[in-house]
């Protein structure tokens, strides 16, 4: 754990104040449901709660499967963090915040299909390299958007068509059903 050096104190309400800056940096907003662990040495954590995340290991495993099988990198979101990644390239995005840009066509709620020269490219992460197709399909729960799944593809050639519009969407509506479970 790093200390940060900011005392705050719990009022009546047994409410504490999380300082501006560290809710920048951290990505936290008013709203943003935060999980709270204790340790045996009485420490308190709090935790930005992603119900993707919960999904840890199945969206591994449901990410490695995918990407064996379609040969391109794959890539499980939940509204601010990649969850989890597996292809060749996956160390480019495992654990990196998505873009703004992504995390607006997710609330688009529809799939993205896009080629080189045909559409313009959603930035997945800040900062990454040139692919030659990408598809993003947004995961919906309960009729709110949690998360999304992304296809990159870096073979000139291959493009993305049906079967990965198909397959992204299965694999969105899957994992949205296992969120409402």
């Amino acid at each position: 754990m790093k200390a940060t050096g900011i005392v705050r104190r719990i009022d009546d309400l047994g409410r504490i104040v999380i300082p501006k800056e560290i809710r920048r940096t951290l990505r936290i907003r008013e709203g943003d449901p935060l999980e709270i662990f204790t340790d045996r040495e009485g420490d308190v954590i709090l935790k930005k709660y992603s119900p993707i995340g919960e999904l840890g290991i199945v969206a591994k495993q449901y990410a490695e499967s995918l990407s064996n099988v379609l040969n391109c990198i794959v890539c499980i979101t939940d509204h601010d963090q990649i969850v989890a990644a597996a292809g060749n390239g996956k160390k480019e995005f495992e654990e990196q915040y998505i873009s703004k840009m992504l995390g607006e066509q997710l609330q688009k709620r529809e799939v993205l299909l896009a080629v080189p020269g045909e559409r313009k490219f959603v930035m997945v992460v800040d900062k990454m390299s040139e692919y030659e197709g990408e598809a993003i399909c947004p995961i919906l729960c309960n009729g709110d958007v949690i998360g999304g799944v992304v296809f990159l593809n870096r073979d000139k050639k291959r493009k993305f068509g049906e079967m990965e519009q198909k397959l992204i969407e299965c694999a969105a509506r899957f994992l949205g059903m296992q969120m409402e479970q």
